[in-house]
């Protein structure tokens, strides 16, 4: 399950670009996407001596970190003699990429770090990594069996920059025995805002003039604003969402960004959904407890809310809903995946590394994760081994998952913004959308928001392009 919300970085701008300096340099315009530094030949892990060590950097905890920890030690036994992983677990996302910039600062970085979606082009920029197109075409290795929307994400010009390691999808959550008791078929679920909006007063009960059911609730989570854009078919940042060129500004202040605030705002206002704020924490406590009838959230969550509803109600899972009727775009992916340092690091090392990252995305382990996690398996052909065919069996709920994935086109659009400052981007759209659910004008809210992050990606930009 999704334990650790992507929030905004701990580290200012300021930090980030010290990190681009204390690396090899800048960038072009475009981001190398193939990586800086080279793939060594596989002869090098095969002509050393010894056992070759990697020290994994990671951010799972519970039940995500004990599944790290399983694949650790079967990738261990497997290579026994000849490679040992050491997986160390450096905080949630952001404590992990603020100990990664350090390290490379120090000249003292991790072999294999796992770094979220939104980090990716800070680590291009940074020109630390081998990209793992670089390993693929080296070796022939065939990437084909990652998926696409997936591999989308992390790619640039169709080169694979990191490995997908743990993908997460935003889902509808629905109380079914709520749905049933309002008259509302949980088979049929609404698929837009409006039609949300809808539900939700069929949904919401008082009593006693005291709210005992609503009929939604999601946080103030800027992902979701990610999402919803990305839904409509638009993009979230210029540049066709920085993966042209640079992206230098948010578009969240636009026509789509600023509905999204106008409907947080009237549902709140209408008493349809409670105001739990930025945590997702409060959020999934409200879904959980059966005092909210739609919620939205993370496949990552799935399991954690079947848990939790077991014996109270029945958790149905539907798409993530679109702005309006007429959209015909798609959810963006989440999640972290794998990057492979490189300098300060020898040859072995580094194919020792890609072994790893290799191992991890393989069919079986892939299985292994999604079942024992409920992130969503990055090798397509984990879906048909046995072991996560009865597991989907046994969690239906988990099909609307992998659908809504496959249905999805892999556009511009539904492969996300890749910003150096985003993890600050999706902070100032939080900013904007709390705001406007406090009463501010919608517009005014989601500009000022969009303009406050503005001097920090002309700062980044600016840095990159030296």
């Amino acid at each position: 399950m999704r334990s650790i919300r992507r929030t905004a970085s701990a580290v200012s701008v300021l930090a980030a670009l010290a990190l681009i300096a204390a690396g090899c340099g800048g960038s072009d315009t475009k981001g190398d996407a193939a990586g800086s530094v080279d793939a060594p030949d596989a002869s090098a892990l095969d002509q050393a001596t010894g056992v070759t060590k990697v020290t994994f950097w990671h951010g799972m905890k519970g039940a995500n970190g004990t599944a790290v920890d399983k694949l650790v030690a079967a990738f261990n036994e497997a290579n026994k003699g000849k490679i040992e992983v050491t997986p160390v677990y450096q905080g949630d996302y952001d404590e992990t990429i603020t100990k990664y910039k350090t390290s490379v600062q120090q000249g003292n970085t991790p072999s294999v770090v796992q770094i979220y979606d939104i980090g990716s082009r800070f680590m291009i920029d940074s020109k630390q990594t081998v990209a793992i197109q670089k390993f693929a075409d080296k070796d022939g290795y065939s990437l084909g069996s990652i998926e696409p929307n997936i591999a989308n994400y992390y790619s640039i010009d169709g080169k694979l920059n990191s490995m997908p390691f743990n993908t997460s999808m935003p889902l509808l959550y629905i109380n079914k025995e709520a749905f049933v008791k309002a008259g509302l078929d949980p088979a049929k679920p609404p698929a837009n805002l409006d039609e949300i909006m809808a539900a939700a007063k069929k949904l919401t009960v008082k009593e006693g003039g005291k709210t005992v059911q609503y009929g939604f609730n999601a946080a103030i989570y800027g992902w979701f604003v990610e999402q919803l854009i990305a839904q409509s078919g638009t993009t979230y940042c210029d540049n066709e969402n920085g993966r042209k060129d640079l992206a230098s500004k948010v578009d969240f202040d636009g026509e789509q960004g600023v509905k999204v605030a106008t409907w947080y705002q009237e549902m709140v206002k209408q008493g349809l959904m409670p105001n739990t704020g930025k945590k997702t924490d409060d959020a999934q406590a409200v879904f959980k407890s059966g005092t909210s009838a739609m919620h939205l959230e993370s496949t990552g969550s799935l399991r954690g809310y079947l848990d939790a509803a077991k014996g109270k109600f029945t958790v149905m899972t539907a798409p993530f809903p679109h702005l309006s009727a007429s959209d015909t775009g798609g959810p963006i992916i989440g999640g972290a995946s794998l990057w492979v340092d490189g300098p300060g690091h020898s040859d072995a090392e580094k194919r020792a590394s890609w072994e790893f990252v290799k191992f991890a995305s393989s069919p079986e382990q892939q299985a292994a994760w999604h079942t024992g996690t409920g992130y969503f398996p990055i090798n397509s052909k984990a879906l048909d081994l046995p072991a996560d065919k009865a597991w989907v069996a046994q969690y239906p709920q988990f099909t609307t998952a992998i659908t809504q994935l496959h249905n999805t086109k892999p556009t511009n659009a539904s492969s996300g913004c890749i910003l150096g400052v985003m993890p600050q981007a999706r902070k100032a759209a939080e900013d904007g959308l709390e705001k406007a659910v406090l009463g501010t004008d919608p517009a005014t809210a989601m500009k000022a928001a969009a303009d406050s992050v503005k001097p920090q990606i002309d700062t980044y930009n600016k840095a990159v392009k030296k």
